[in-house]
């Protein structure tokens, strides 16, 4: 299997499949969903939380974390993690601007 060719893309396009991504596994979505509501925990509470096991909870945290949405400071023997506003911020303005869009010819097909 190939590389994806994410270079023939514009940035714009490449950071909304990537947030695409983030919201493509129900996991994720209740991962996020877990953390706005408590705004910060720790893998073990996500497990009883989800009731996924753990190795499948680190994964989706760890995707959750690559592409930028949550942060995590370890405490002692443990990871904390909460959603990072910044990037949560600038998620929402891209997603606005592409869902913003106007269907310019409704009569269309």
């Amino acid at each position: 299997m190939g590389l994806a060719k994410t270079a023939l893309y514009t940035k714009e396009q490449n950071e909304l499949a990537l947030i695409a991504k983030a919201f493509g596994h129900p996991a994720r979505v209740a991962i996020l969903q877990y953390l706005f509501k408590i705004e910060r925990c720790v893998c073990g509470d996500l497990v009883n939380e989800i009731g996924l096991a753990q190795p499948t909870i680190s994964q989706h945290l760890k995707e959750l974390k690559h592409l930028g949405l949550i942060k995590g400071n370890i405490e002692g023997t443990r990871v904390c993690y909460c959603i990072d506003p910044e990037n949560w911020k600038n998620m929402k303005s891209i997603m606005k601007d592409f869902l913003d869009q106007d269907i310019p010819n409704p009569d269309c097909c």
